[in-house]
C-alpha cells in the first residue's frame, strides 16, 4: 500500500508527488497519458516566476526527473474509478487496482477543440488555448478569439494590450460573457466583433497566415488575416470517474476550495480539473503543494 496515490501527471500531480516525497510519504503516480499535462503543447513558459524561458516540454521533463529521483513511482495506467474504504483508498485502472491512504486527484482537464481543418496541425504554431500564456508571442500582430463567453472576453482585453489587432469571432450575435467586458471591449480601436460567424478553416504552410470564418445568416465566408489564433470555447474536466468521492459543478469541475478538500476525507483535488478562475502553470503548482500536504496531515491523523 503506498501512502498517496497521484492521479495524473501533469504540473499538479507532479509537485504533489514532491511535496509528498518530501514529507517522507511513498507516493504512486498514474498517468494513462505520459507525464506532463496539456504544458508540454507550450513552445515557450515565460511566466513562470524566475525562470524566464523555457519550453514546456523540458519543464515537464525537469519536474518528472525531480519527483523520480526522490521516489516517485509513475505507472503508465488511466485511472478509472476510486472506492473509499475509510482509512484505505482503492484506485481502479484499466488493467488492475492500487492501493493507498490518501488521494490527490489531478486528473487535468482537456482544451475543447474547433474541430476545423489546420487546427490540430498547427497548434503551437500559431493555434493557442491560452492567451495568458502565448499572447506575448504575437506582440504588434494580427489574431483571432474565437468564443462567446467570459474566457474569450477576457482573452481579447489582455491582447488587445499587446497586439495589433483582435478580431473576435463568435457564432451568435450576442456575447455570452459579462456585459462590462463586452462595453470594454467596444471602446477599443484595435477590437473587431466578428458575430453571427464560425470558424471553417485556419491556413497556413509552417504557422497560421489567415483565418477563414463563415456568417451563419448570409452564408458568406471572410478570411481574416492573422498570425495567432486563440480559441476559448472552454474546456472539458477529466473528473467523470470520480464523482462518487467529490462534488462536481456543473461544468465537472471538481468543487473544491483553495485548501483542494473534497467532501471525501483523504481525498483531494489539485490543478486544472478544480473550479477555479485562474487556470496557470503556477496555479497548477500550488495546488499540488497545498493537496499534498493536506494528504499528509491527513495521513498523519490516521496514526
Amino acid at each position: 500500500m503506498k501512502d498517496i496515490i497521484i492521479i495524473g501527471a501533469g504540473p499538479a500531480g507532479m509537485t504533489a508527488a514532491v511535496y509528498g516525497l518530501r514529507a517522507g510519504k511513498s507516493v504512486l503516480v498514474l498517468s494513462g497519458r505520459g507525464y506532463g499535462g496539456q504544458i508540454v503543447n507550450a513552445a515557450e513558459i515565460e511566466n513562470y516566476p524566475a525562470i524566464p524561458k523555457i519550453s514546456g516540454v523540458d519543464f515537464a521533463r525537469q519536474l518528472y526527473d525531480q519527483a523520480s529521483a526522490l521516489g516517485a513511482e509513475f505507472v503508465s495506467e488511466k485511472a478509472t474509478g476510486i472506492e473509499d474504504q475509510g482509512d484505505k483508498k482503492i484506485v481502479r485502472t484499466e488493467s488492475g487496482a492500487y492501493e493507498g491512504r490518501a488521494v490527490v486527484i489531478a486528473a487535468g482537464a482537456t482544451n475543447r477543440t474547433l474541430g476545423i481543418e489546420g487546427e490540430s496541425r498547427l497548434t503551437g504554431s500559431g493555434v493557442s488555448y491560452c492567451a495568458t500564456c502565448d499572447g506575448n508571442f504575437f506582440r504588434g500582430r494580427d489574431v483571432a478569439v474565437i468564443g462567446g463567453g467570459n474566457t474569450a472576453l477576457e482573452d481579447a482585453e489582455v491582447l488587445s494590450g499587446i497586439v495589433n489587432r483582435v478580431y473576435l469571432v463568435h457564432r451568435r450575435s450576442e456575447f455570452r460573457g459579462e456585459a462590462a467586458a463586452v462595453k470594454r471591449l467596444e471602446s477599443k480601436a484595435n477590437v473587431e466583433f466578428v458575430l453571427d460567424s464560425v470558424p471553417e478553416e485556419i491556413r497556413g504552410k509552417f504557422a497560421v497566415d489567415t483565418l477563414t470564418v463563415k456568417n451563419v445568416k448570409t452564408g458568406e465566408e471572410r478570411e481574416l488575416p492573422v498570425s495567432g489564433v486563440f480559441v476559448a470555447v472552454g474546456q472539458v474536466p477529466e473528473n467523470g470517474d470520480f464523482a462518487n468521492v467529490m462534488e462536481l459543478d456543473s461544468s465537472g469541475y471538481a468543487a473544491a476550495d483553495e485548501s483542494c478538500v473534497t467532501r471525501t476525507p483523504g481525498v483531494f483535488a489539485a490543478g486544472d480539473c478544480r473550479a477555479k478562475k485562474v487556470r496557470q502553470l503556477s496555479t497548477a503548482t500550488a495546488d499540488g503543494a497545498v493537496a499534498a500536504l493536506a494528504a499528509v496531515e491527513y495521513i498523519n491523523g490516521l496514526g
